[in-house]
């Protein structure tokens, strides 16, 4: 067959696929019950443009010879923004800025029930409580009335609704929306494998939240886009709910707010440096004359090695996020926000073999006009993705102040510990059973424990200490034990100190 010919032929099948898809579609939408139908609707339409994409476009979607440096006043340091300093009305610049967090994640990973966003993480404070305190903090120091939006899945909505009733006193207003509800596709068929709109009994898996790239559709069908215009807020700053260090930054406010060149930015992504841990962090580039947020995704494979090489992409996203709420609305009325589709594939409960295609917030960069990325220190990238990473934020390494975590004065660098913590760790209430308190940490470069291991209380760890109970064997660390510099391993259920 010619070239011409096989392209004539996939065209065909193509258009075949997009219609049987259609009709699954229409089959599933006549079940939504009426005060649902609409919602349902915008959800299977914003399906449907994502599933035509995705089958126009195939393989890696960048050509890895047009990937260059951004320019160097393209990433701006966040010394050169903080050194500005702030104006006196800087109350009024805040009135401005409207918050929200992405809580559409369970804690699944973590072994937990229910949204990610309620787990404890210190003090009894989960990271919604934490939120809540950061904003009312803001809001009673300069006055203002900065509101905090939740942006909830169909997975964590209800259980996030009930819990809001306890910051029915608190000095923040607290919105919610829902990212859309999209059909996962059997692999082979490439139909939807859910039969109508509910989800439970069978369906429960049969649907998906599309990844935080749904934001701009959401929030602008939510209608809370145009209140929010309306009440005069002209930016929003989106992270994630689980990133601890993602507070709101007064200096990178009032650089948008008050652009030294006179001209707005629409988009600012925060960036920071990479380091050995952060290799498969998405990194930005200059594309095409544009600033461009490459996945390693996205990566054609011979070159995934480069990639990952922190001396040639120095930085990566911290999903940290500042955007024109004008420039939102204007982009999502002519249809222009253009974000790569995440392919991602995932195995049933039933063993049945599916994919979801999903897009993520930061890849819309591309689409704003006079974007930025801004380098933040580190300390604004503190993610609790595993129990690892909660064993550093529960730590003496921070304190704890109106909501904000701040790296200890007493630790002599400002790197973080690297910890593993074994697969005896990874449900919460596993790792929690194992340490009777928090070890001391100040000191600590590198911990990694596996097996069957448990923490007496007051136990200080310092330099590199490697704990391993091998298959069958249990090491109790003792009360009051000071581990520098230690390999400990075999069976210990004393260890002398």
């Amino acid at each position: 067959m010619s070239q011409d010919g096989a392209s004539q032929f996939q065209e065909v099948i193509r258009q075949e696929l997009e219609l049987s898809v259609k009709k699954e579609l229409e089959k599933i939408l006549i079940t939504a019950p009426s005060h649902e139908f609409e919602h349902t609707k915008k959800d299977l339409d914003g399906f449907r443009k994502l599933f035509h994409r995705f089958l126009q476009e195939k393989g890696p979607s960048v050509d890895w010879g047009k990937i260059q440096r951004p320019p160097e006043d393209s990433i701006q340091p966040y010394e050169k923004i903080k050194a500005r300093g702030l104006p006196d009305n800087i109350s009024s610049v805040l009135n401005k800025l409207v918050v929200v967090k992405l809580n559409g994640g369970l804690g699944t990973s973590m072994g937990c029930k229910g949204p990610k966003s309620l787990i404890g993480v210190r003090n009894e404070n989960t990271f919604l409580d934490l939120t809540v305190q950061q904003i009312e903090h803001l809001n009673k120091t300069y006055n203002t009335d900065v509101p905090l939006v939740l942006m909830n899945s169909f997975n964590t909505d209800e259980d996030t609704k009930k819990i809001l009733q306890k910051y029915s006193h608190c000095r923040v207003k607290i919105y919610t929306f829902n990212q859309s509800r999209y059909p996962r596709i059997n692999k082979e068929s490439l139909l939807p494998v859910a039969k109508d709109v509910s989800y439970s009994g069978e369906n429960t898996e049969a649907w998906y939240p599309p990844g935080h790239g749904d934001i701009y559709a959401s929030f602008y069908n939510s209608g809370l886009l145009d209140t929010f215009i309306g009440e005069g807020k002209e930016y929003i700053f989106v992270s994630n709910i689980d990133n601890l260090g993602a507070t709101v930054d007064l200096y990178i406010l009032n650089h948008l707010m008050n652009p030294p060149n006179g001209k707005p930015c629409e988009f600012v992504m925060e960036v920071t440096n990479k380091t050995r841990a952060d290799v498969k962090g998405g990194t930005l580039t200059q594309y095409e004359g544009k600033l461009r947020l490459v996945e390693i995704a996205q990566v054609p494979k011979a070159h995934v090695d480069e990639f990952k090489s922190v001396s040639k992409f120095k930085i990566f996203n911290t999903n940290n996020l500042w955007i024109s709420l004008a420039a939102v609305k204007r982009l999502q009325e002519q249809n222009a926000i253009d974000m790569e589709i995440i392919v991602n594939p995932k195995t049933l409960d039933g063993g049945l073999n599916v994919i979801q295609l999903e897009t993520a917030v930061g890849a819309a960069i591309k689409s704003f006009e006079n974007s930025l990325g801004i380098n933040v220190p580190r300390s604004r990238f503190l993610p609790v993705k595993t129990t690892s990473d909660l064993l550093l934020v529960m730590s003496n390494l921070y304190s704890l102040n109106a909501g904000s975590l701040t790296m200890s004065e007493k630790r002599e660098f400002p790197t973080v510990p690297l910890v593993k913590l074994g697969s005896s760790f990874t449900k919460v209430q596993d790792y929690l059973r194992r340490f009777e308190s928090i070890p001391d940490m100040l000191e600590l470069d590198h911990l990694t424990v596996s097996g069957d291991v448990t923490f007496g209380k007051n136990v200080s760890l310092k330099g590199t200490v490697i704990i391993i109970a091998n298959h069958g064997d249990r090491i109790d660390i003792p009360p009051g034990a000071v581990l520098e510099n230690k390999i400990v391993s075999g069976n210990l259920r004393i260890l002398d100190h």
